[in-house]
């Protein structure tokens, strides 16, 4: 079926390598500026999606990202941040991407090809009805994810996809398709400039979103995360220090003790008996 691959159209820009240093940078930035507004299109289609994958991580299911280069990358981004973030699993999100983990800092090449590693990669996570199995890809397609998402379907797993070509083999099969046409990139066919953009805007509202309805959010602060580094150590008192309107000493003291800026605040509540 023939499509328009609007990712691997022509730029508008030609003769670039004649540019100065600013005009190449000003019209990145110009094309840049126009992937917001090809975003919010895609937003019911990216919500339908997400609500989606909300109900089956609610029902103990997990949610995988495929992709090929960039996108796999991106995926595999998104997935690792969510365990830090929000105090998950790192079971619930999880990124694969063709090649195995030598891919995620080299190109292994043809890997992306294959019509049948991706799903014995997802038969290795024992996937299951339960789980949700978003396919990203810019061109829409790539065989590693699209024969993936064709197994999926059969065995009666939810997919979904993120791409930037209308009509693509992969958005038809992806039974929660997500389009963002971002078109032409500055360097024609390099689609790691506005469709990676574009893909990293969509996986940071589906998985910020997706945490914030498992209730991994409290007001508007990470109440969950991982106390990883003096950084966050320092954050999390403060949280406690404003809800609770304690000392810094004392909110310092809490939080090393329960080592959850959730459990922290609970703690003290439940000892003074107003929570």
């Amino acid at each position: 079926m023939s499509f328009t691959k609007t990712t691997e159209a022509d730029s508008l820009y030609n003769h670039i390598e004649n540019m100065s240093v600013s005009e190449v940078l000003k019209n990145i930035n110009s094309e840049d500026k126009t992937i917001p507004q090809a975003v919010e299109k895609a937003i019911p289609e990216i919500e339908k999606l997400t609500n989606r994958i909300v109900e089956k991580l609610k029902s103990g299911g997990r949610l995988f990202y495929m992709g090929a280069g960039t996108s796999g990358r991106l995926g595999i981004l998104d997935a690792s941040e969510c365990p830090p973030t929000f105090g998950v699993s790192p079971e619930l999100v999880i990124g694969l991407i063709a090649g195995g983990d030598t891919a995620i800092r080299n190109a292994v090449e043809f890997a992306e090809d294959s019509e049948t590693q991706g799903w014995k990669d997802l038969q290795k996570c024992h996937i299951s009805k339960k789980d949700i199995v978003i396919g990203i890809a810019a061109s829409g397609t790539t065989p590693y994810v699209i024969s993936a998402l064709e197994k999926c379907n059969e065995n009666n797993i939810e997919t979904g996809c993120i791409t930037c070509n209308f009509g693509s083999p992969l958005s038809l099969t992806a039974k929660y398709p997500i389009v963002v046409l971002v078109g032409p990139e500055f360097v024609t066919g390099s689609s790691r400039m506005k469709a990676g953009t574009a893909q990293k805007l969509v996986l940071n509202m589906i998985s910020t979103t997706t945490m914030i309805q498992l209730g991994k959010i409290k007001g508007n602060k990470m109440v969950d995360m991982q106390l990883s580094n003096n950084k966050l150590v320092d954050r999390g008192a403060k949280m406690i220090m404003k809800e609770l309107q304690i000392s810094e000493k004392e909110a310092t003291q809490l939080l090393l003790k329960h080592n959850s800026v959730r459990k922290a605040i609970e703690s003290y509540r439940n000892d003074t008996e107003t929570y």
